[in-house]
């Protein structure tokens, strides 16, 4: 095996420019477009890109070997909002785009964006936000009933807010508030999995610095509705071995997760990963001094389980970077990106098939 030096300032800037770019669920064009660009500049011998119906991106690199093609997943869709009602105040109801921890985006700004692509700036708060009126406003349950957005427009009814083209269905855009520390902390919203797409695309980077294929045929799936449950669920190949999806890893008490590390999930609310795929990992992760952390998530699912529960028969496996506080304002460190792209590198480098490996490799 070559040795491999993943370009860890490259992946970091990948990952700012993806984190900036808006892709709530359902939303994807822009990003999707913007990691089709980051791919097609790298410039890999026979890597091909195509869009799928849903709108994921698809890239496909031939291997060494083709008897147990592979593939990887990571999602570029993420949490956001969408305009359910216009109140009469001029004020907006939203609805959620998938698991919104409301008490986490109250007072955050955003960008409503209209169906022909003008926007407006805006900030969620909660109905009768001023604690010198509304009493009760610190005991309040935050949910979509009882939050709104402001917009940064001068309207006083429903009639004004339609005159600047918004409408029922327009998508809200949550500010990421991207920050790189000068300690490698990287805290943003959307590290999930904004942080698994650019640990693919650091493990391109590293592979392509080597001049080297995969081992096996691959197939890459940037999926954008994974944050709704079906992102994984169509679009790659019926002949394939493995799949290995690249996702957050959870931080937190009871976890061994952590922002320093790759995580290898064995287990999550879909159930156990794949035995050899698991075991697999590991291996590469020890015997090329990766640093991980094996985690069981119990309130978290991947496309992975995805492409399971839509007849995937591929052996699967889950890895990713360590993120704090997801579905929230999260964070990483650049090692764990870092480590991340190292694991999958080695993965689709490793010439072994699992046919010919045994339970405890």
């Amino acid at each position: 095996m070559p040795e491999l030096s993943v370009p860890v300032d490259a992946v970091v800037e990948f990952l700012v420019g993806l984190l900036n770019t808006p892709s709530p669920t359902g939303y994807y064009v822009e990003a999707i477009d913007y990691v089709r660009e980051a791919f097609a500049a790298l410039a890999l011998p026979d890597l091909t890109l195509t869009t799928t119906r849903k709108g994921a991106l698809l890239a496909t690199w031939p291997g060494e070997q083709s008897d147990a093609p592979r593939a990887l997943t990571a999602h570029v869709d993420t949490l956001g909002l969408m305009v359910k009602e216009i109140k009469s105040s001029g004020r907006l109801k939203v609805t959620n785009l998938g698991g919104i921890m409301w008490s986490g985006i109250e007072f955050e700004g955003v960008t409503v964006r209209t169906h022909d692509n003008r926007r407006y700036r805006g900030t969620v708060v909660p109905v009768n936000a001023s604690v010198h009126v509304n009493r009760e406003l610190r005991k309040t349950e935050r949910n979509a009933d009882t939050m709104e957005i402001r917009l940064d427009a001068r309207v006083k009814n429903a009639d004004d807010v339609r005159a600047l083209g918004i409408e029922v269905g327009d998508f809200v855009f949550l500010d990421p508030r991207v920050e790189v520390t000068d300690t490698g902390f990287i805290r943003s919203r959307f590290l999930d999995d904004k942080a698994g797409v650019a640990a693919i695309y650091g493990a391109l980077l590293t592979l392509k610095a080597t001049g080297k294929r995969p081992a096996q045929d691959t197939t890459i799936l940037i999926a954008n509705y994974e944050e709704v449950g079906h992102g994984g669920s169509a679009g790659l190949p019926d002949r394939l071995a493995e799949l290995l999806a690249v996702d957050m890893g959870a931080i937190g008490e009871g976890q061994a997760s952590d922002e320093f590390s790759a995580s290898i999930c064995v287990k999550d609310s879909g159930g156990p990963y794949h035995f050899l795929m698991n075991n697999r990992l590991r291996r590469l992760a020890e015997t090329f001094g990766i640093p991980h952390r094996m985690d069981i998530y119990p309130y978290y699912s991947s496309d992975g389980t995805a492409y399971w529960r839509a007849g995937g028969a591929a052996r699967v496996g889950l890895i990713g970077p360590g993120v704090d506080a997801s579905h929230s304002y999260e964070r990483t460190h650049r090692e764990a990106l870092e480590h991340t792209a190292h694991l999958i590198a080695r993965y689709l480098l490793d010439g072994e098939t699992q046919e010919a490996a045994t339970g405890g490799a």
